[in-house]
């Protein structure tokens, strides 16, 4: 009986983590818009998480648990507000209202909180990215704010030190506190100078969802269902605005590919040997009606060759071909070359350079690999190697290969492409 009581424990706190997880980001969003102030969100948001540890064993999950866990972070706010010495005169001027206001009063405060402009995750997203913050504070607060990453992880994803993002997100979140931001959705000329940093963040999150930095899990598709979940958000609130369906777009066909990439045993399965009969044939309509908008609204406005279109396009060529034989490589290497032209960046090199080694042969890729081979960006960015070893892997240098496989392998932080790389580096002395 003992035994059962402590499993039966242990199930719920599981869940009760679980469900911390996902209702995380929302959470800290909603909070936030209250307090306005990030750091006491997240410390609002972990009471609540201590209170469900305490509570939800003897009483059971409750049905609405994301529900109860803003509530209780409310509470503890409200509570902290009226209790303490509120020296910030916002918060005195809340507390005052609180103190006057009947329950019926207090509940409809509440429900003022959240407006029809948009959802409150989006909101903090929009704070984060206010032009008071520079573009790399504003993509890495977000990412752990509402992506929920590590630092460690963030720093993966920018090719930076860890050291650099944690400094990053502590000043960020200072600068919103001393500027007194509102945490909403903003209107008008101010929504649209937000807009690229919302866009960027966005798709960070989604690319840490469908390629995880650290971990034993190649991918996250919780995190990349959130990340689709603002950016159609986005797309609703922007209906002509080419680039933001160019980015739903780009997301919608990628997702479409997230459970296809895990082959037996949990093993990273790449574009080539991917059973498309399990690509999501809904996102991929979905992302492909995108595209069709997002083109009609570039040249409606005249304006072409958004990055996240042309990344959208070269999606959908991979998503058009019924096997892989039938990917149309030179288009997606032309496209790359469009996209270089307008957003360079050392990876859009080394994905051209990938691109361009399917479409005109392993020797084409391996020349535009040397060039971007002393790029300090790419220096220990695993898949700079790994490319080079798949180009040398297909040229039958296969002792060079092996050498490039491993040193891809020591570099990544992921457990399951790190076995990835290693059975290709064995792969190669199976070809000998």
């Amino acid at each position: 009986m003992i035994a059962d009581k402590t499993q039966t424990q242990s199930n719920t706190h599981r869940a009760i983590e679980a469900t911390f997880r996902i209702e995380r980001a929302r959470l800290i969003a909603g909070l936030a818009r209250m307090v306005r102030n990030i750091d006491r969100a997240e410390e609002l948001a972990q009471d609540a998480l201590v209170a469900a540890l305490a509570e939800w064993p003897q009483s059971g999950i409750p049905e609405n648990p994301g529900a109860w866990l803003m509530t209780t972070g409310k509470r503890r706010a409200i509570d902290a507000i009226r209790q303490g010495k509120m020296r910030e005169r916002k918060h005195a001027e809340i507390a005052q209202e609180l103190d006057e206001a009947s329950d019926d009063a207090t509940r409809a405060i509440e429900a003022a909180m959240d407006d029809d402009l948009g959802d409150e995750l989006l909101g903090l997203i929009f704070t984060a990215c206010h032009p008071v913050l520079s573009p790399d504070a504003r993509a890495a607060l977000t990412l752990r704010v509402v992506g929920g990453l590590t630092t460690d992880e963030i720093a993966r994803a920018f090719l930076s030190s860890e050291a650099t993002i944690a400094q990053r997100i502590v000043r960020a979140k200072k600068t919103i506190a001393k500027a007194g931001l509102t945490f909403e959705v903003p209107r008008g000329l101010e929504r649209a100078a937000r807009l690229s940093s919302a866009l960027e963040v966005i798709y960070l999150i989604f690319n840490e969802a469908y390629a995880a930095t650290a971990g034993d899990d190649l991918v996250r598709p919780p995190l990349a269902m959130e990340a689709l979940r603002l950016g159609r958000m986005l797309a609703g609130l922007t209906p002509e605005d080419a680039e933001v369906f160019g980015l739903l777009a780009l997301m919608e066909i990628q997702a479409s590919r997230l459970q296809a990439r895990i082959g037996p045993g949990g093993a990273l399965l790449t574009l080539i040997e991917q059973d498309r009969a399990r690509w999501d044939h809904l996102l991929i309509r979905r992302g492909l009606d995108a595209l069709a908008r997002a083109e009609a609204l570039a040249e409606k406005s005249g304006v072409s060759d958004g990055p996240y279109a042309l990344q959208a396009a070269i999606a959908a060529c991979h998503a058009r071909a019924r096997k892989a034989a039938d990917t149309d490589w030179p288009r997606i290497a032309a496209l790359y070359d469009r996209l270089r032209a307008v957003a360079p960046s050392p990876v859009v090199d080394l994905n051209r350079a990938i691109a361009h080694s399917m479409a005109f042969g392993p020797e084409a890729g391996l020349q535009l690999a040397d060039e971007i081979a002393d790029a300090a960006a790419l220096r220990n960015y695993a898949p700079l190697p790994a490319a080079r070893g798949d180009f040398l892997f297909r040229a039958g240098r296969l002792a060079e290969a092996r050498a490039e496989f491993k040193a891809a392998a020591a570099l990544t932080r992921n457990m399951r492409e790190r076995a990835f790389l290693l059975s290709r580096a064995d792969a190669c002395d199976c070809e000998r």
